[in-house]
């Protein structure tokens, strides 16, 4: 988990050190890689590495060549990564906090996992795997839930997906004495609901506004100025970039679909600094 281990440490995990590569350093260590020759190593949370660190990764998907901290020989490794992070890397290389290169070299066979409020339907597995799981790790007869509770769970929007849900059965598990949960025992998630159902019900323009007034509390005390302008530009990047990620890149058919002459398309992206190239 590169999020958990400190970047300090991080290295002489993936890498190993040498004996007295640094205070501490009593005999030398392989490191992941090394141990991983052969076969796969699962970089989880990869958007969080340091920057330094994502070079030395690029290393080893180029060269196929590690070199342990205190260590001056280069050692080969044939070793598969599949990695994994919660975080935009598209976006992260964009804000130079993840290198191009290497995002190119990972994305050989991308996965998108859809949040889990897009697939509602394997909530009730789920829901069964973590009470037979929690049940076990308690010692006790395995729980089960009502259908009103496996409606509630269903229903319910995840924000903090699969680790939110196993979370959320765990604390039933632990509070409840019944042996059948029932939808007072996940009585939080009803008032979660009913808040996440209200924005959901709102058009874009109730959305747009709630936005706009959450953003423009102290809008008595600004001073004159082009606010019409600035608004209308932040609106019109994102749907500007949407559109033409949807059409591949294809400016004819998204000025046919935003309704705009090609010239003026042309002109926004220009005004509104869109690089088409470098965002799809």
């Amino acid at each position: 988990n590169c999020a958990a281990i400190p970047k300090e440490l991080l290295e002489s995990e993936l890498f190993g050190f040498e004996k007295g590569a640094f205070t501490g350093a009593v005999e030398r260590k392989l490191g992941k890689f090394e141990q991983a020759n052969g076969g796969t190593i699962f970089l989880d949370e990869i958007g969080d590495m340091p920057l330094d660190l994502q070079a030395k990764i690029l290393r080893v998907l180029q060269e196929k060549e590690v070199t342990r901290t205190g260590g001056n020989q280069s050692l080969t490794v044939d070793t598969r990564i599949v990695a994994a992070t919660n975080q935009n890397l598209e976006e992260r290389v964009r804000q130079k906090e993840f290198r191009e290169d290497l995002y190119y070299r990972l994305n050989v066979v991308p996965i998108d996992l859809v949040p889990l409020r897009e697939r509602s339907e394997d909530i009730p597995l789920l829901v069964e795997y973590f009470l037979t799981k929690s049940c076990s790790e308690m010692e006790i007869p395995v729980k089960q839930c009502t259908q009103e509770a496996l409606r509630l769970l269903t229903d319910y929007s995840w924000p903090g997906n699969v680790r939110e849900l196993e979370n959320t059965i765990k604390r039933a598990v632990i509070l409840s004495s019944d042996p059948m949960l029932t939808a007072g025992d996940f009585s939080g998630l009803r008032r979660s609901s009913t808040t996440a159902s209200r924005s959901e019900e709102l058009s874009l323009e109730g959305l747009v506004e709630m936005k706009l007034r959450s953003s423009l509390d102290n809008l008595d005390k600004m001073e004159t100025g082009d606010l019409y302008g600035l608004v209308l530009k932040e609106i019109e990047r994102p749907l500007i970039r949407f559109v033409l990620e949807k059409t591949r890149g294809n400016q004819v058919k998204a000025a046919d679909i935003l309704g705009i002459n090609r010239n003026t398309l042309r002109k926004k992206i220009q005004d509104l600094d869109i690089d088409v190239k470098k965002d799809l």
